[in-house]
């Protein structure tokens, strides 16, 4: 008995330390690891299912996306200290008709505990004219107007039966980095420092974010499709935009 306690004894300030040890080596100041952006498209509450399933606007009017995607960039991440870690070459391009891309890993950030997260809904001013790209910038992705140097930030089409367009269409391209018709917006939120983002070198955690593909249609302008229901850049770009500013993303859960 007595040579079990003191084996314990012994053993004890070992397992302490190498604990201790292996915690610092996760949060190094050089050390590295990867996290997730994981995004659920719906449509107030409702899973998106595209072609098929009819949704409400804030008009009580009825409508069915065909095509829903949209550029996250320029991700930051903050920690509770005030510093700040942008994701270099960050451009992001989710398509609710390719499952994969609704999935994104994210490499090489700092370890640490993140207690914020900001990012561009579109692209940037200095990438809208910086040529042809490639990767999720690639014109071939539909996203880039060829007859208006820009790209497209957020793209919805779909029909209604109060549309008045041709074949009761609903096309909602919104695009332009130029005032007075800037769409540029930026989604940030706080996250919860009982459950910061932890970046560890030994655990790959996930941000999960709820993306309501309604708020194109209500936020700061109730839209009825028998008035708008065709927008490529211009004014009514600006009414869509102001709207998904407000409500597009909402961080639901973390997974570390």
């Amino acid at each position: 008995m007595k040579l079990s306690q003191y084996l314990l004894a012994l053993l004890c300030p070992i397992i302490l330390l190498s604990s201790c040890k292996k915690d610092a080596d996760e949060t190094t100041p050089d050390s590295k690891s990867s996290f997730t952006l994981e995004f659920e498209h719906q449509v107030n509450g409702s899973a998106l299912n595209l072609n098929t399933t009819t949704y409400k606007n804030a008009k009580g009017e009825d409508f069915k996306i065909n095509v829903f995607k949209y550029y996250v960039s320029n991700v930051k991440l903050s920690k509770a200290d005030g510093t700040n870690y942008l994701i270099p070459e960050s451009y992001f391009l989710i398509d609710e008709s390719k499952p994969a891309t609704k999935l994104i890993t994210v490499s090489d950030v700092p370890t640490g505990d993140y207690t914020k997260i900001e990012y561009t809904i579109g692209v940037d001013y200095a990438r809208n004219f910086a040529g042809a790209q490639t990767g999720a910038l690639d014109p071939v992705n539909g996203m880039f107007w060829t007859w208006n140097s820009g790209y497209i930030f957020v793209k919805l089409e779909g029909t209604s039966p109060q549309s008045t367009a041709a074949n009761q269409s609903l096309t909602f391209h919104i695009g332009g980095v130029v005032d007075p018709n800037n769409t540029i917006r930026t989604y940030s939120t706080e996250i919860n420092t009982a459950n910061p983002l932890r970046i560890r070198t030994d655990s790959k955690p996930d941000m999960h974010f709820i993306v309501n593909a309604a708020s194109l249609f209500t936020g700061t302008t109730d839209v009825s499709f028998a008035t708008l229901n065709f927008t490529m850049g211009g004014a009514n770009s600006v009414v869509i935009a102001n709207n998904y500013a407000k409500g597009l993303f909402r961080l639901d859960h973390i997974h570390n």
